[in-house]
Order: C-alpha cells, then structure tokens, then sequence
C-alpha cells in the first residue's frame, strides 16, 4: 500500500518538481524520471509585445537569473537592429554578466549545496539548510552571504535595481558605471577574494571524503556545450560554441547561434513540461550534453587570468582530464567565482565603464534576432521573430536546464541505482537524490516558466505500476 512521508523544509532547488523511480522484479532500479510538473506558458504570452520590450519581460520570468535574460534579450534585440553596440556597452554587460555568475553561484554553494557538505547527508533534515550552515560555521556562512551580496550589489549599481534591471536594451546598456560605484568594486574585491579562496581550499579538502558521491552522482560519458573565445579560452558574453566529448575531444567548434535549429533538437517527452534538447547529429537521446560550469570547464583551453588557471590545471588534474562527473558542478562554480572576481578587478580598471557612450540607435532591420549568452546555469538561447513593426509574432528559448534535462534524468538514475535496493526509502536517500539534483542547481521557473514554491514528491514504482513507496516535500 501506498505510503507517504512529509519532510520539512522545503527542499533546496527552484521550481516545482517530481521523481519517480521504477523497481524491476529483483527489486533493482531499472529507471528513474526527473519530472517538472508546472506550466506558465511564457513563450506564448510575449507574442504581440514590441521587441524593445522582451529585455525587461524575459528578466521577470525569474529572480535569481533576471540578469541572464536580460542580456540574452538585448542581445537579440541588438541583431533586430543589426547594430554593433559601443566597447562600453559590451564592457558593462559582461561586469553584469559576471556579477550574476558570482550571486548566483555563491547562492547554489553557501546557501543551497554546502549544508549538504559540512553537516552531511543523513543530518536532521530540520537543520540541514543555511539556518544550520549560520550555527554550525557562522564565519564561512556570512563570508557566502557577503560574497553573494558582492555581485548583487554590483548589478545594482550598474541597473540600479539588484533583481530585474531594466538596464541593457537592445543597442547596448542605458548608462555607464559611476565613480562612486567603481569605488566600492574596487574596495570590496580583496574580501571577496578571500572568501573565494578559502571555499576553494575547504572543498579540495572536503573532496577527500566525497569519492562515493563523485563516482555515483552522475559520472558518466556525454557531450559539453557552450561559449569560448576565438582562442578557445572560457567564455561567458559572446564568443561562439563548442561541443566537446568526454575523451576532450572537440566535436564540433565555431558554430554560430544564428544556426542553432542545425545542431540543436527539442525531444518532448509526456510525464514532463521539461523539453529535452539534444545534438542532433547524435539523436535522441544519444545527443545527450551538459552546460553551465562544468561544461564551460571541460570546453575551454583556459580561463584566462591567474588564479582561476592555476585552479583550472588543478581541477583537471583531479578529474583526470575531462570531468564526467556531475558532482564536479560544484567544483567548477567556485573556479567559475574565483574568474569573475578576477575579470571584474580587470573591468574596473577600464576607463570605457564609466563611459558615456553605451547605446547604438537604430530601427528595425532584421525581422528575426537568435542571441546567445552563458547565464550561470549554461547557454541561454533567445529567438525572436518580429513583423514591420518590431511586433513579436514568435518567440523560443532554449534555458540551460532544459538543455542539462536528459543529464539530470541520468543522475537521478544513477544515484538510485546506487543506493535503493528494495522497497523502503529513507530520508538520507532522498536528500542524496535531490543532491544529484542541485548539483545541476536547475532552475525550473526559467526552464518551464513555473510559477509557486518548489515541493519535491519521489515514487517508487513496482514492474506492474503499483506505487510501492512515496516520500513529498511540501
């Protein structure tokens, strides 16, 4: 007989979402669905808005990334106008862009992954979320706040508003960064470089004990998508992609977004909102790849400043070369931190950021605009197809989550293959699953457009379909 179990809190991904984990007759784990399960249809309802405004709209589809979106709008807004925007405007878009890989990043890590880490996986699920973290190691707790308050406070001073700036609009940005703002960048990177380096150094050490969680949450051979530089070199505002298999070897290189349709496929599947990209000359769901961090890790011949190469070598070296396992995601958003605060020291020092000249002026000269940026979870797609008047007719994004789908559908798989054996489920398991889960750190309400809090419900499914256990989050 079916059996419920309600766990508090709430767990620690965005969005709303479902596991269910299919048994064979021996009791073994044949199969296991990641299912997203609300719907909000945003793709649809910006049909009949001026294109000038998608910048503004997009962001609104979610919180934590409001920034991705934006950027990837005005940057397809800057194809409608067909207009190259001032170095300036591109300078203050890629400090934005960098300061959101930083909040975000800090905010999976500090406050979402790192309870996980440093209290452990079969804690009291009451204390194991950032509440615990702050009584169990105060300093490291308010050091993530703090450094995740560091590329918040630098989105607002360049947008004036920390979620949602309306600020970059197709053409470049509204306006430069001032010197009061430059000022406190300026006095704020030696603390935040700090926190950066000893969270890198505690999760080397913290390694040491996480071999069973590196080989069974989510290793396992795929492709590695996203943005690097003419050179090769990582990438996060423009460039142009690269495929990379799990041997490094490159698959496919120099690929523009305007051609995406040609080596990206869209699977729908019924038990899931989720759409399930893939590489099309691979198929479904043999062209199974992941983005974000890791991905950006495994496809760039180096980063590009200092530290964050010395780190870079080092983290090959511990993964052997390419890193197949997912578990690693956490590891790359430290590097990926640790890049940021490197390339904004740089930034802050360009006299073009406070600049007044940000904004190329145009009207409409292309009826279609594809723009393409690295948000913090992975390559983020905006398409847009606009009449004589800048009316959209249609739109399409391709969120990073949705392109990881397939990757988190096999983690989940893997982690209960690994662990469930028989009938019964405890919480210590669940949580284990939903780890495999945010070391992805999905976020749903971009990937679906979902709207409501986020409870997560897992099954266990008999051969014959009978529910045998369920365990919710509400």
């Amino acid at each position: 007989m079916a059996k419920t179990v309600v766990i508090d809190p709430v767990t620690r991904i965005e969005g709303h979402a479902k596991i269910s984990i299919f048994l064979d007759d021996a009791g073994e784990v044949e199969n296991a669905r990641f299912h997203v399960v609300e719907f909000r249809g945003f793709e649809k309802f910006c049909e009949g808005r001026p294109f000038p405004e998608m910048a503004g709209i997009t962001a609104r589809i979610c919180g934590i990334c409001p920034v991705s979106h934006l950027l990837a709008s005005a940057k397809t807004g800057d194809k409608i106008l067909a207009v190259k925007i001032p170095p300036a405007g591109e300078k203050l878009r890629r400090m934005m862009n960098l300061a959101q890989i930083i909040q975000s990043h800090s905010l999976s890590f500090f406050h979402l992954s790192s309870p996980d880490f440093l209290l452990g996986w079969d804690s009291d699920p009451a204390k194991r979320n950032v509440f615990g973290l702050i009584a169990a190691d105060p300093d490291l707790a308010r050091s993530g706040i703090r450094l995740r308050q560091f590329g918040q406070k630098i989105i607002e001073l360049l947008g004036a508003k920390r979620i949602h700036p309306a600020w970059a609009v197709p053409g470049g940005v509204r306006s430069p960064l001032s010197e009061e703002g430059r000022t406190w960048i300026r006095e704020r990177l030696p603390e935040s470089r700090q926190t950066i380096d000893t969270a890198l150094t505690l999760f080397k050490q913290l390694l040491e004990r996480f071999t069973t969680e590196v080989e069974a949450f989510g290793k396992f051979p795929s492709l590695f998508m996203g943005l690097v530089t003419k050179k090769g070199d990582w990438e996060h505002y423009d460039g142009h992609i690269r495929f990379v298999d799990s041997e490094g070897k490159i698959v496919a290189d120099h690929l523009s977004e305007d051609d995406y349709q040609e080596y990206l496929g869209e699977a729908v599947e019924a038990w899931s909102y989720l759409k399930f990209p893939y590489y099309k000359p691979l198929g479904y769901p043999d062209g199974i790849y992941r983005v974000g961090p890791l991905a950006r890790l495994n496809i760039c011949s180096k980063i590009g400043v200092p530290a964050a190469d010395k780190e870079l070598e080092e983290f090959r070296q511990r993964a052997g070369g390419i890193a197949t396992s997912s578990f690693y995601y956490h590891y790359a958003r430290l590097i990926e931190i640790l890049a940021g605060i490197e390339f904004i020291e740089q930034l802050v020092n360009d006299p073009d950021v406070v600049s007044a000249r940000v904004r190329s002026e145009a009207g409409i000269n292309q009826l279609e605009g594809i723009g393409v940026s690295e948000a913090p979870r992975g390559t983020l797609f905006h398409h847009y197809n606009v009449d004589d008047n800048g009316i959209i007719k249609k739109v399409n994004l391709i969120i990073a989550t949705g392109q990881n789908n397939l990757a988190m559908n096999k983690t989940v798989t893997q982690i209960a293959q690994h662990y469930i054996h028989g009938n019964e489920i405890a919480e210590g398991l669940l949580n284990r699953v939903e780890a495999g889960i945010r070391a992805f750190d999905p976020c749903l309400s971009c990937s679906t457009h979902a709207a409501g809090q986020m409870p997560l419900e897992l099954e266990l499914i008999a051969p014959d379909g009978t529910i045998i256990n369920r365990i919710s989050r509400e």
